[in-house]
Protein backbone atom coordinates (compact mmCIF):
# COMPACT_ATOMS: atom_id res chain seq x y z
CA UNK A 1 0.00 0.00 0.00
CA UNK A 2 1.19 3.54 -1.17
CA UNK A 3 1.78 5.95 1.96
CA UNK A 4 1.08 9.78 1.83
CA UNK A 5 4.37 11.05 2.81
CA UNK A 6 3.96 14.69 2.03
CA UNK A 7 3.17 17.03 5.11
CA UNK A 8 -0.66 17.97 5.93
CA UNK A 9 -1.39 21.50 4.37
CA UNK A 10 -3.16 21.93 7.94
CA UNK A 11 -1.29 23.58 10.90
CA UNK A 12 1.70 21.80 12.55
CA UNK A 13 1.80 19.35 15.51
CA UNK A 14 1.66 20.67 19.30
CA UNK A 15 5.14 20.20 19.79
CA UNK A 16 7.22 20.90 17.24
CA UNK A 17 10.26 21.87 19.36
CA UNK A 18 13.19 23.71 17.79
CA UNK A 19 15.97 21.72 18.59
CA UNK A 20 19.53 23.86 17.39
CA UNK A 21 21.42 25.66 20.63
CA UNK A 22 19.13 24.51 23.19
CA UNK A 23 19.67 23.83 27.08
CA UNK A 24 20.04 20.05 26.30
CA UNK A 25 22.65 20.19 23.96
CA UNK A 26 24.47 22.38 25.84
CA UNK A 27 24.46 20.67 29.14
CA UNK A 28 25.31 17.28 27.04
CA UNK A 29 28.21 19.57 25.42
CA UNK A 30 29.12 20.35 29.41
CA UNK A 31 28.90 16.55 30.46
CA UNK A 32 30.46 14.92 27.83
CA UNK A 33 33.66 17.02 27.77
CA UNK A 34 33.63 18.51 31.28
CA UNK A 35 32.68 15.16 33.24
CA UNK A 36 34.11 16.63 36.91
CA UNK A 37 32.49 20.21 38.24
CA UNK A 38 35.07 22.92 38.77
CA UNK A 39 35.05 23.61 42.77
CA UNK A 40 35.69 27.69 42.00
CA UNK A 41 32.39 28.45 43.82
CA UNK A 42 33.91 26.48 46.82
CA UNK A 43 36.89 28.57 46.54
CA UNK A 44 35.62 31.65 46.80
CA UNK A 45 33.30 30.86 49.45
CA UNK A 46 36.47 29.89 51.44
CA UNK A 47 37.95 33.31 50.20
CA UNK A 48 35.39 34.94 51.66
CA UNK A 49 35.04 33.31 54.79
CA UNK A 50 39.03 34.35 55.15
CA UNK A 51 38.93 37.69 54.39
CA UNK A 52 38.08 39.22 58.33
CA UNK A 53 41.75 37.38 58.89
CA UNK A 54 40.55 37.06 62.30
CA UNK A 55 38.72 34.47 64.85
CA UNK A 56 35.17 33.75 63.85
CA UNK A 57 33.05 36.16 66.44
CA UNK A 58 30.11 34.30 66.56
CA UNK A 59 32.06 30.57 67.53
CA UNK A 60 34.26 33.18 70.18
CA UNK A 61 31.35 35.01 71.62
CA UNK A 62 29.07 32.06 71.77
CA UNK A 63 28.20 30.58 75.38
CA UNK A 64 29.25 26.93 74.56
CA UNK A 65 32.64 28.65 74.03
CA UNK A 66 33.79 31.20 75.77
CA UNK A 67 36.17 33.15 74.02
CA UNK A 68 39.74 33.12 75.50
CA UNK A 69 41.30 35.77 77.20
CA UNK A 70 40.88 37.72 80.77
CA UNK A 71 37.16 39.33 81.93
CA UNK A 72 38.98 42.77 81.20
CA UNK A 73 39.22 42.26 77.31
CA UNK A 74 35.56 42.43 77.40
CA UNK A 75 34.85 46.11 76.29
CA UNK A 76 36.51 45.34 72.78
CA UNK A 77 33.18 43.71 72.17
CA UNK A 78 31.79 46.16 70.23
CA UNK A 79 35.40 45.56 67.70
CA UNK A 80 34.10 42.40 67.42
CA UNK A 81 30.68 43.03 66.51
CA UNK A 82 32.19 45.16 64.14
CA UNK A 83 33.59 41.91 62.67
CA UNK A 84 30.74 40.26 62.77
CA UNK A 85 28.87 42.48 60.28
CA UNK A 86 32.21 42.32 57.96
CA UNK A 87 31.62 38.38 57.97
CA UNK A 88 27.76 39.02 57.31
CA UNK A 89 28.05 41.69 54.68
CA UNK A 90 31.00 39.46 52.96
CA UNK A 91 28.66 36.31 53.05
CA UNK A 92 25.92 38.19 51.59
CA UNK A 93 27.58 39.85 48.77
CA UNK A 94 28.76 36.00 47.76
CA UNK A 95 25.19 35.13 48.07
CA UNK A 96 24.08 37.60 45.69
CA UNK A 97 26.89 36.81 42.88
CA UNK A 98 26.20 33.78 43.29
CA UNK A 99 22.69 33.91 42.45
CA UNK A 100 23.31 36.86 39.91
CA UNK A 101 25.91 34.40 38.50
CA UNK A 102 23.49 31.17 38.17
CA UNK A 103 21.10 33.48 36.73
CA UNK A 104 23.61 34.76 34.41
CA UNK A 105 24.53 31.18 33.04
CA UNK A 106 20.89 30.42 33.14
CA UNK A 107 20.08 33.29 30.61
CA UNK A 108 23.30 32.71 28.54
CA UNK A 109 21.79 28.46 28.17
CA UNK A 110 18.27 29.52 27.45
CA UNK A 111 19.56 32.47 24.63
CA UNK A 112 20.75 31.91 21.26
CA UNK A 113 24.11 31.93 21.76
CA UNK A 114 24.24 34.20 18.55
CA UNK A 115 22.00 36.73 20.27
CA UNK A 116 24.90 37.63 22.60
CA UNK A 117 27.95 39.73 22.37
CA UNK A 118 31.07 37.63 22.10
CA UNK A 119 28.98 34.21 22.39
CA UNK A 120 28.46 33.79 18.88
CA UNK A 121 28.82 29.95 18.16
CA UNK A 122 32.60 30.21 16.46
CA UNK A 123 33.91 30.91 19.70
CA UNK A 124 33.46 27.58 21.09
CA UNK A 125 33.64 25.73 17.60
CA UNK A 126 29.87 25.19 17.25
CA UNK A 127 28.09 26.52 14.57
CA UNK A 128 25.15 28.70 13.94
CA UNK A 129 22.03 26.62 12.46
CA UNK A 130 18.89 28.46 12.00
CA UNK A 131 15.68 27.41 14.31
CA UNK A 132 15.01 23.72 13.34
CA UNK A 133 11.69 22.30 14.18
CA UNK A 134 10.24 18.46 13.48
CA UNK A 135 8.15 18.78 10.24
CA UNK A 136 4.29 18.14 10.47
CA UNK A 137 2.66 14.72 10.31
CA UNK A 138 0.25 14.22 7.95
CA UNK A 139 -3.32 14.14 8.92
CA UNK A 140 -4.09 10.42 10.97
CA UNK A 141 -0.67 9.75 10.88
CA UNK A 142 1.24 8.66 14.07
CA UNK A 143 4.62 9.87 15.22
CA UNK A 144 7.20 7.09 14.52
CA UNK A 145 7.49 5.80 18.06
CA UNK A 146 4.46 6.01 18.73
CA UNK A 147 1.72 3.37 20.52
CA UNK A 148 0.57 1.14 17.53
CA UNK A 149 2.98 2.54 15.24
CA UNK A 150 5.10 -1.39 15.49
CA UNK A 151 7.17 -0.71 12.35
CA UNK A 152 7.91 2.69 13.99
CA UNK A 153 7.90 4.51 10.93
CA UNK A 154 8.80 7.89 10.21
CA UNK A 155 5.55 9.60 8.10
CA UNK A 156 6.91 13.10 7.97
CA UNK A 157 8.30 14.06 4.49
CA UNK A 158 11.92 12.41 5.17
CA UNK A 159 13.65 15.49 3.52
CA UNK A 160 12.67 17.66 6.37
CA UNK A 161 14.37 15.50 8.80
CA UNK A 162 18.02 16.03 6.95
CA UNK A 163 19.76 18.83 9.50
CA UNK A 164 19.44 22.34 7.33
CA UNK A 165 22.88 24.09 6.83
CA UNK A 166 24.56 26.35 8.97
CA UNK A 167 25.28 30.07 9.21
CA UNK A 168 27.57 31.01 6.54
CA UNK A 169 27.82 27.51 4.58
CA UNK A 170 27.64 26.89 1.14
CA UNK A 171 25.13 23.72 -0.29
CA UNK A 172 27.09 20.75 -1.69
CA UNK A 173 25.06 20.59 -4.84
CA UNK A 174 26.07 17.06 -5.93
CA UNK A 175 23.90 16.26 -2.91
CA UNK A 176 21.13 18.06 -3.60
CA UNK A 177 19.17 15.43 -6.19
CA UNK A 178 15.61 15.64 -7.98
CA UNK A 179 13.26 17.77 -5.75
CA UNK A 180 15.48 16.66 -2.97
CA UNK A 181 15.58 12.98 -3.22
CA UNK A 182 19.08 11.00 -4.13
CA UNK A 183 19.50 8.11 -5.97
CA UNK A 184 20.83 5.39 -4.59
CA UNK A 185 23.40 5.81 -7.03
CA UNK A 186 24.66 8.88 -5.36
CA UNK A 187 24.60 7.55 -1.72
CA UNK A 188 26.74 4.71 -2.81
CA UNK A 189 29.37 7.28 -4.03
CA UNK A 190 30.28 7.55 -0.57
CA UNK A 191 31.68 4.19 -0.07
CA UNK A 192 34.45 2.15 -1.27
CA UNK A 193 34.37 1.37 -5.32
CA UNK A 194 34.86 -2.37 -4.87
CA UNK A 195 32.20 -2.56 -2.20
CA UNK A 196 29.61 -0.50 -3.74
CA UNK A 197 27.45 -3.32 -5.91
CA UNK A 198 27.57 -5.52 -2.90
CA UNK A 199 26.02 -2.99 -0.70
CA UNK A 200 23.49 -1.65 -3.31
CA UNK A 201 22.04 -5.15 -3.30
CA UNK A 202 21.83 -5.51 0.47
CA UNK A 203 20.08 -2.43 0.42
CA UNK A 204 17.45 -3.40 -2.17
CA UNK A 205 16.63 -6.63 -0.55
CA UNK A 206 16.54 -5.18 2.97
CA UNK A 207 13.73 -2.59 1.75
CA UNK A 208 15.38 0.52 0.72
CA UNK A 209 12.65 3.03 0.14
CA UNK A 210 13.67 6.53 -0.19
CA UNK A 211 16.94 8.32 0.45
CA UNK A 212 17.49 12.13 1.05
CA UNK A 213 20.79 14.01 1.61
CA UNK A 214 22.14 17.11 2.24
CA UNK A 215 25.71 18.32 2.61
CA UNK A 216 27.49 21.79 2.84
CA UNK A 217 31.09 22.96 3.29
CA UNK A 218 31.98 26.04 6.16
CA UNK A 219 34.24 28.67 5.63
CA UNK A 220 36.97 26.92 7.91
CA UNK A 221 36.98 24.22 4.91
CA UNK A 222 35.02 21.49 6.82
CA UNK A 223 32.52 19.30 4.55
CA UNK A 224 29.68 17.75 6.02
CA UNK A 225 27.36 15.31 3.95
CA UNK A 226 24.25 14.29 5.79
CA UNK A 227 22.32 10.93 4.50
CA UNK A 228 18.75 9.89 5.60
CA UNK A 229 17.67 6.20 4.11
CA UNK A 230 14.22 5.24 4.77
CA UNK A 231 13.47 1.05 4.91
CA UNK A 232 9.88 -0.79 5.08
CA UNK A 233 10.46 -1.14 8.58
CA UNK A 234 12.71 -0.80 11.80
CA UNK A 235 13.46 -4.11 11.63
CA UNK A 236 15.07 -4.03 8.38
CA UNK A 237 16.69 -0.78 9.76
CA UNK A 238 18.67 -3.17 12.64
CA UNK A 239 19.94 -5.46 10.22
CA UNK A 240 21.54 -2.89 7.88
CA UNK A 241 22.82 -0.78 10.98
CA UNK A 242 24.43 -3.99 12.19
CA UNK A 243 26.26 -5.04 8.52
CA UNK A 244 27.20 -0.67 8.20
CA UNK A 245 29.36 -0.67 12.00
CA UNK A 246 31.11 -3.81 10.94
CA UNK A 247 32.14 -2.38 7.80
CA UNK A 248 30.52 -4.38 5.44
CA UNK A 249 31.23 -1.02 3.70
CA UNK A 250 33.54 1.46 4.52
CA UNK A 251 33.27 5.00 3.72
CA UNK A 252 35.65 5.99 0.32
CA UNK A 253 36.85 8.82 2.62
CA UNK A 254 38.06 6.70 5.88
CA UNK A 255 38.81 3.52 4.50
CA UNK A 256 40.52 3.02 7.81
CA UNK A 257 38.72 3.95 10.91
CA UNK A 258 38.59 3.14 14.89
CA UNK A 259 35.08 3.17 16.26
CA UNK A 260 35.18 5.68 19.43
CA UNK A 261 34.12 4.09 22.55
CA UNK A 262 33.61 5.21 26.16
CA UNK A 263 33.72 9.50 24.69
CA UNK A 264 30.86 11.48 24.18
CA UNK A 265 28.98 9.55 21.79
CA UNK A 266 27.93 7.11 24.84
CA UNK A 267 27.20 9.85 26.69
CA UNK A 268 24.59 11.27 24.35
CA UNK A 269 21.27 10.19 25.20
CA UNK A 270 18.60 11.22 22.58
CA UNK A 271 15.72 8.94 22.95
CA UNK A 272 14.99 5.90 20.51
CA UNK A 273 18.02 6.49 18.85
CA UNK A 274 21.46 4.75 18.76
CA UNK A 275 24.72 6.01 17.73
CA UNK A 276 27.72 5.20 16.30
CA UNK A 277 30.87 6.88 15.81
CA UNK A 278 34.33 6.46 13.75
CA UNK A 279 37.54 8.56 13.48
CA UNK A 280 40.25 7.56 10.34
CA UNK A 281 43.10 6.37 11.73
CA UNK A 282 46.32 8.07 11.71
CA UNK A 283 48.42 9.08 9.70
CA UNK A 284 45.80 11.25 8.47
CA UNK A 285 46.19 12.83 4.74
CA UNK A 286 45.66 16.15 4.01
CA UNK A 287 42.05 15.87 5.95
CA UNK A 288 40.68 13.97 8.44
CA UNK A 289 37.45 11.83 8.66
CA UNK A 290 35.29 11.20 11.30
CA UNK A 291 31.42 9.85 10.36
CA UNK A 292 28.38 8.35 11.97
CA UNK A 293 25.87 6.13 11.90
CA UNK A 294 22.47 6.90 13.17
CA UNK A 295 19.07 4.56 13.89
CA UNK A 296 16.05 5.75 14.62
CA UNK A 297 13.16 3.06 13.96
CA UNK A 298 13.02 3.14 9.62
CA UNK A 299 15.36 5.38 9.09
CA UNK A 300 19.24 5.27 9.43
CA UNK A 301 21.21 8.68 8.84
CA UNK A 302 24.94 8.72 7.91
CA UNK A 303 26.82 11.90 8.56
CA UNK A 304 30.38 12.48 7.51
CA UNK A 305 32.26 15.50 8.24
CA UNK A 306 35.69 16.06 6.78
CA UNK A 307 38.11 18.49 7.59
CA UNK A 308 41.63 19.18 8.51
CA UNK A 309 43.66 17.26 11.00
CA UNK A 310 42.90 19.59 13.88
CA UNK A 311 39.15 18.87 12.97
CA UNK A 312 37.23 20.09 16.53
CA UNK A 313 35.15 17.04 17.81
CA UNK A 314 32.50 19.80 18.94
CA UNK A 315 31.04 20.17 15.62
CA UNK A 316 31.06 16.22 14.89
CA UNK A 317 29.33 16.49 18.35
CA UNK A 318 26.95 18.82 17.88
CA UNK A 319 25.81 17.91 14.12
CA UNK A 320 25.12 14.51 15.69
CA UNK A 321 22.89 15.42 18.62
CA UNK A 322 20.60 17.56 16.67
CA UNK A 323 20.51 14.49 13.52
CA UNK A 324 20.00 12.46 16.24
CA UNK A 325 17.05 14.88 18.48
CA UNK A 326 15.52 15.63 14.40
CA UNK A 327 14.07 11.68 14.03
CA UNK A 328 14.39 10.73 17.76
Amino acid sequence: MSETLQPAEGPQQAETPQLAETPQLDQTLQQAETPQQSEEPQQQDAAAADVPQQQDPVAAGSPQQPGPGPAEEAPHAPKDRRVLRAVLRWTAAVAVFGVIGAATAYGVTEQKRTDLPGLATESDGRWTFPAIEKPPLPDGSPAPFADGNDSETHYADLRKLVLPLPRGATPDKALAGKDGWLPTSVYLDAYEKEARQDLGQQLKDDGLRQTAARGWTTPDGTHTRIYALRFTSAAFTRIVHADLTDNVASPADAPYADEEYGGWAEKVNVQYTKRNVFTEAKPYGRTAVRYAYIEAGDVIALVIQSGKAALPPRITFQTVVLQSQLLG
